[in-house]
């Protein structure tokens, strides 16, 4: 009954006698080491440095892939092809070696049929191949089937309805998003999405539960931007409802990629190009960037513009 009503009050003989030496013993340490005890308990891990290279996660998808990826499309990939399929294979290892494990490119694409060749012998399970589909194919789930028979590949990581531009596309193209449904729940594909090109086509693809990926035309000089009209020229265009979009797309967890970083390869000064990656970099709901590449220096240039943005935001 003793020991009961001692360690009722809390404190035992030995918890006190223990405490006080502990008590007694700092007291007894010099004074700079007392200090250094205070600091070392208050110290913060320093931040860490983000890269171009790092492995980002797309919306509530789960999937990963690298911070900036390899675009296939500059002008449809007719300038990826320009140099040969050797060249293209060599540069896309290349940029896997630098860490750049997202690439690009769509059906339409002159790269579309080299993306096998280009990947093989890389880790499939590290890569994220992102496709696009053109039109309303008659077989939905037939065209998904030679994307992964043209890429060798079981899957495609997210695959894309192309160049949405209407408000009511979503009615208009529910076909072809059940068929995508339908070939997710197969595995076929891990994730389902849209590329836009105007602002009412934004807005139906942020308002649809169906999309999990956005490819988003963004950069801050307005150039080859979305509007209310489906646009395609140079001329700059305010980008805030753009914004605005991405930010909702984010709210509702769906995976954000920024594209037409280089304003479509009209952004030939170097001022331009960091004005636009590091507007990309600043902004958070923006999970990734997609830049149009075709050799190793354009890889260089590419990596070390937006590692130098990431340090300035």
């Amino acid at each position: 009954m003793k020991n009961s009503r001692s360690s009722d009050r809390g404190v035992t003989r030995r918890q006190f006698i223990q405490t006080s030496t502990v008590v007694a013993g700092t007291l007894l340490l010099p004074r700079w080491t007392q200090a250094s005890t205070r600091a070392d308990a208050t110290v913060t891990a320093a931040p860490v440095k983000r890269t171009a290279a790092d492995q980002v996660t797309l919306g509530k998808t789960g999937i990963k892939l690298s911070r900036l990826g390899f675009g296939t499309g500059s002008d449809n990939g007719s300038v990826q092809t320009a140099n040969g399929k050797p060249a293209f294979v060599d540069v896309i290892h290349y940029a896997y070696d630098q860490g750049i494990t997202y690439i690009d490119t769509a059906e339409s694409y002159h790269t579309f049929g080299w993306i096998a060749d280009a990947t093989k012998g890389l880790p499939r399970e590290k890569l994220y191949i992102q496709s696009k589909v053109d039109g309303k194919p008659a077989d939905v789930l037939a065209v998904v089937d030679r994307h992964r028979k043209t890429f060798n590949t079981d899957y495609v990581d997210s695959l894309l309805i192309h160049c949405m531009t209407r408000g009511q596309w979503t009615d208009e193209f529910k076909r072809i998003m059940d068929g995508f449904s339908e070939a997710q729940s197969r595995k076929w594909i891990r994730a389902k999405g849209v590329s836009c090109h105007s602002l009412p086509a934004l807005r139906a693809a942020v308002a649809s539960d169906w999309t999990e990926v956005h490819l988003v035309r963004v950069n801050p000089q307005g150039v080859y931007t979305d509007t209310e009209d489906s646009y395609w020229g140079e001329e700059a265009h305010d980008v805030t409802p753009v914004m605005a979009e991405i930010k909702n797309m984010h709210a509702k967890g769906h995976g954000v990629i920024g594209m037409k970083i280089y304003g479509a390869g009209s952004f030939t000064d170097a001022a331009d190009r960091d004005k636009s990656v590091k507007f990309a970099m600043s902004h958070p709901e923006i999970d990734a960037i997609v830049i149009g590449l075709k050799n190793r220096q354009e890889v260089d240039e590419a990596i070390s513009r937006v590692n130098r943005m990431l340090q300035e935001v």
